[in-house]
């Protein structure tokens, strides 16, 4: 049996619009034993579906990633009518079936990982600067309430007054252009890994 499709929708964490529109979505509630009871069915689309224009939008963890980050993210499923677009799909009905784990701290998290995967191609040409390493490092202890925005602010601008920049604006982006769809991939499942808290805290990743 092929695996159910898994969407997502991001919004305000008190279920107002974050990516445009004006509709106030009805939450999902967690129940005392971990489960979830979905929301409310939104009302039915009427017209055309159109991207951009007329319908509910929802997305996959890939379209996730790269367009649609926020502040709350949200399982989602739908009925009905769909259409498809490049980043997106649109939807006549559809409903939250439960908020995910994402907030300004896993987002931090998340963004720590991801720094992490290019740090060898750094220090392979620069072996003795570890100040990229020390902002990811102090960005982790932020993230985990054990560093002051005084001590992240100091540490990310060490690493900017660093080669870390104009490496990354030219070695990095050709160091990864063969291997870009493989990142993503990664990234993609790192994200889905995070939205269900598969992730410990403040985990560092390995290759």
């Amino acid at each position: 049996m092929m695996a159910r499709e898994r969407l997502y929708k991001v919004l305000q964490t008190n279920g107002l619009c974050y990516h445009g529109g004006t509709r106030e979505w009805s939450l999902p509630t967690r129940n005392e034993d971990g489960t979830w009871t979905p929301g409310e069915w939104m009302p039915a689309i009427v017209g055309e579906l159109v991207p951009c224009k007329n319908g509910y939008h929802l997305c996959n963890a890939a379209q996730l990633l790269a367009e649609w980050l926020g502040p709350a993210i949200f399982e989602a499923e739908y009925r009905g009518d769909r259409v498809d677009a490049n980043d997106k799909c649109v939807v006549r009905e559809a409903r939250l079936l439960r908020r995910l784990k994402w907030d300004e701290r896993v987002a931090r998290l998340f963004a720590c990982d991801c720094a992490e995967r290019v740090l060898p191609l750094y220090e392979e040409r620069y072996p003795e600067d570890k100040r990229p390493r020390q902002a990811i490092e102090a960005a982790r202890r932020f993230a985990n309430g054990e560093a002051t925005y005084e001590e992240l602010a100091a540490a990310w601008a060490a690493a900017w007054a660093s080669d870390w920049a104009s490496a990354w604006a030219s070695d990095w982006a050709s160091a990864w252009a063969s291997d870009w769809d493989a990142e993503r991939e990664w990234q993609v499942d790192r994200l889905v890994q995070y939205l269900e808290g598969e992730v410990s805290d403040g985990e560092a990743t390995e290759d």
